[in-house]
């Protein structure tokens, strides 16, 4: 495994997910891999929120909570997030 980024197979061994279960979460915006070609990368941030999403979703929240979470996360230093 590559210490910068995970290749979306090891992405799918790392957290226990189906490809079907995180190609629907880059569809639905939740990840944003690097692509190159056809390939897709995962940095540290999307393993970050990755791990988020997850805890997020063992204790019950809907994906369009999770998304909403991620956009405040993602608005560093905005009255938002505050």
């Amino acid at each position: 495994m590559s210490e910068t980024r995970l290749s979306f197979k090891e992405m799918c061994a790392r957290f226990a997910v189906t490809p079907r279960t995180l190609r629907y979460y880059e569809y639905i915006e939740l990840l944003a891999p690097e692509r190159v070609g056809r390939a897709r990368f995962y940095s540290h941030r999307e393993v970050a929120r990755m791990v988020l999403i997850l805890r997020l979703r063992r204790f019950d929240f809907s994906l369009e909570e999770i998304r909403q979470w991620l956009e405040i996360y993602a608005a560093q230093g905005t009255k938002v997030q505050l």
